[in-house]
């Protein structure tokens, strides 16, 4: 079958392997139609993803088909379209046993720790597989990147008109952007793309905009009467933006690291200890999150009809993929039919 692997930094391949053997008691084939391009994948070509070995196949964000099932199951049938939760989890250690399998502390990512979905087929844990009968593959390929938000808002505990910042417009900002509203905060957004912003704005909802430059912190201040953001959101994956966001944060707020980056990452603690700020990791989502994602997206709570800029099909993904790591191209969010 057809796969594309990673081999080491920035050298894909496409390669044929041998179609997976068939699946055991509570596993399931699954036909791989969709992956959506995240910045993990983007970092892992660059060589710059934390808790990342190669060679590996990539691909997280997938919208799948059931081809067959190892054995019977109550939920799950052939031919029914699936979102995949790709964490695998080990359901014993204390954040599994206290229901937080998105922080497991043998956690393994498809595409990250273990072979993802950029290929024809590949066999998954039946409990990982979450189904619609209603959403396209584009949609479901996009529940993980939306359930990074959606977990992150929750993390957040935001109230209804909290004025929230939401730093770094990529797909995983979107997704907070998009919870953040769900929510009902007052949405601001911080990038360096004059054109993601405006993306935010007449595609998002998002109440306001700020370009990242000197006079940002001034224009947040104006924006918010001088009382700056009482949540703020880092989805950058930028040390230097991360360690920069605590001044946009109001005495007695929330900071909350969405993104991921392989640093070291310092504040000043009379700064932070003064204002009694809570700092919040935030890591993948829950099953939970899962359900209640395709519960909205069903409903048309939740629209990603925008989402979508660019798309490749196998053959002439290696050649189009280097493409799409150049800001100039304008990519919200990539795809890869298969």
């Amino acid at each position: 079958m057809k796969t594309i692997i990673l081999n080491q930094p920035e050298q894909l391949s496409q390669i044929e392997t041998e179609r997976p053997t068939p699946p055991e008691k509570g596993q399931a084939l699954v036909r791989v139609h969709r992956v959506g391009i995240c910045g993990t994948d983007l970092h892992a070509f660059r060589g710059r993803q934390p808790f990342f070995s190669y060679p590996r196949i990539l691909g997280h964000e997938l919208g799948v088909e059931i081809i067959e099932l190892g054995s019977p199951s109550q939920r799950l049938q052939v031919g029914d379209k699936c979102a995949v939760e790709p964490y695998l989890n080990c359901g014993k250690c204390i954040a599994c046993r206290r229901g937080k399998p998105n922080c497991c502390a043998h956690l393994e990512v498809l595409g990250v720790h273990a072979d993802g979905g950029m290929r024809e087929f590949f066999v998954v844990p039946q409990e990982k597989l979450h189904t619609s009968s209603k959403l396209s593959f584009d949609q479901l390929a996009l529940v993980e990147t939306l359930g990074i938000g959606a977990h992150a808002v929750a993390r957040a505990q935001i109230e209804r008109g909290e004025n929230t910042l939401v730093i770094g417009a990529g797909p995983i900002g979107l997704s907070v952007i998009q919870f953040a509203r769900e929510a009902g905060a007052r949405v601001l957004v911080l990038d360096v793309n004059a054109n993601r912003l405006r993306f935010c704005r007449e595609q998002l909802g998002a109440d306001e905009t700020v370009l990242a430059n000197d006079d940002a912190l001034s224009d947040i201040e104006q924006l918010t009467n001088g009382d700056l953001p009482t949540v703020v959101f880092d989805a950058t994956g930028s040390a230097a933006s991360m360690e920069n966001a605590f001044q946009f944060v109001a005495p007695g707020g929330r900071l909350v690291f969405v993104g991921l980056v392989q640093a070291e990452i310092k504040f000043h603690d009379p700064f932070f200890h003064r204002r009694e700020l809570t700092l919040l990791g935030s890591r993948n989502a829950t099953p939970d999150d899962f359900r209640r994602i395709i519960a909205l997206l069903e409903s048309g709570a939740i629209d990603t009809t925008p989402w979508i800029t660019h798309r490749s099909d196998f053959d002439s993904f290696i050649q189009t993929f280097p493409d799409w790591l150049d800001p100039q191209k304008g990519v919200i969010k990539a795809m890869l039919e298969l």
